[in-house]
């Protein structure tokens, strides 16, 4: 038994983040030491080849922050960290509406995956060619 980490979830892919405009300056605050008043845009300044959004700049009513490092972009907007920073951001009236998809950092092996994997017998071998084909096993001594 895999604890619960492969309880099957409808929202692991596509997911919505909602923040009320209040809370988002609150939280930017909070979390990045820097006052920008109302949160005004957020703008994608650079993406990687999977789409995931590694440079934003956050645009507030007195002054903007760029974050450049994708996990620091998913920890301000959020309590905890987003989902993904594969996601478009737009404004909904009074509330940041964050459109996702995915779920981590987008490099390497699903952990629940490969756990589904060795719980059906699947070998250690096995489980890495799957992730990452063509690649060597070598034992270094």
């Amino acid at each position: 038994m895999l604890n619960d980490y492969d309880i099957e979830s409808d929202d692991f892919y596509r997911w919505v983040a909602r923040i009320p405009k209040p809370a988002l300056s609150e939280l930017v605050m909070r979390k990045s030491g820097v006052a920008l008043g109302e949160i005004k845009r957020l703008v994608p300044l650079e993406t990687g080849p999977s789409g995931r959004i590694w440079k934003l700049r956050i645009e507030g009513s007195v002054k903007s922050l760029v974050v450049g490092k994708e996990l620091e972009i998913r920890r301000l907007l959020s309590e905890s960290h987003l989902r993904s920073s594969v996601f478009t951001p737009r404004f909904e009236g009074d509330e940041l509406v964050l459109e996702g998809r995915g779920w981590g950092h987008g490099v390497g092996l699903c952990q629940i995956g490969a756990a589904v994997m060795a719980s059906e017998g699947y070998g250690y071998r096995e489980i890495l060619e799957h992730y990452y084909p063509g690649s060597e096993i070598k034992d270094e001594k």
